[in-house]
């Protein structure tokens, strides 16, 4: 696939687990989940804001989508530091999924490594012991989609 087929090909798979095809409603809600929340152009599109990045020690992260907007769903953009990583590897109760937009980024998954780059999605299953570091001389970027447990 060429980067702009892949482009498009992952926005497609993005849409598909955050939004529901029909009317805009979140996944596995039901209506009277949803007439509270209303759903506009306005708080359905979020674009990159400099002034709404939160710093982290190693670099810093957006929320496209934050864990308020939906039921617990999220998309937040990562941005590392050469050589640097977030935090440890770690394990936790919800799955979650990486896609590196750009850097050269080593995947953890309970023992294993793997070392890759831009356009390639990273699966951490629930309790797994999974962690993502930045292997190269360029910042690493990439997407984090998970679902936060409801609280």
């Amino acid at each position: 696939m060429r980067g702009t087929d892949m482009k498009t090909f992952f926005v497609i798979v993005l849409l598909d687990l955050v939004c529901c095809p029909v009317f805009g409603q979140p996944k596995g809600s039901n209506v009277a989940d949803t007439l509270h929340k209303v759903y506009t152009i306005d708080n359905c599109v979020n674009t990159f804001d400099a002034a709404k990045v939160e710093s982290t020690k190693v670099g810093y992260q957006y929320w496209f989508i934050d864990r308020n907007f939906l039921d617990g769903r999220t998309v937040k953009m990562s941005v590392v530091a050469p050589h640097e990583a977030t935090h440890p590897p770690h394990s936790h109760p919800e799955d979650e999924v990486f896609f590196v937009l750009e850097g050269k980024a080593e995947f953890y998954l309970n023992g294993q490594t793997r070392t890759a780059g831009p356009y390639t999605t990273f699966y951490c299953p629930s309790y797994s012991k999974h962690g993502i570091r930045n292997v190269g001389d360029t910042v690493l970027k990439y997407l984090v989609i998970k679902k936060y447990q409801q609280q």
